[in-house]
């Protein structure tokens, strides 16, 4: 699989919001290709609304302010890792 990003529009913030809202946790220690595989799958189940994820991070920082920052910084630095630097030209 490769690790171009689901939809090419898609940043590395988009991605990291559908992370956050799946079902993964750090605990799994998900490797690159099980972040890309979860992330592609919901990112077609929301491709025709994008808040949806949005709303659901949204909803668990305001359910669960103690874990949110700790879990966004997972997300974002696992985006990182699945899909390397997403503001390089390929």
């Amino acid at each position: 699989m490769s690790n171009t990003p689901p939809t090419p529009s898609l940043t590395a913030t988009d991605l990291a919001e559908i992370l956050f809202s799946s079902g993964l946790q750090a605990s799994d220690n998900p490797t690159p290709e099980q972040v890309r595989s979860t992330v592609d799958a919901l990112a077609r189940t929301c491709a025709g609304a994008p808040s949806a994820c949005a709303a659901r991070v949204a909803q668990e920082a305001g359910d669960h302010p103690d874990t949110f920052a700790v879990r966004m910084r997972w997300a974002l630095d696992t985006v990182h890792d699945a899909y390397g630097d997403l503001t390089t030209a390929a």
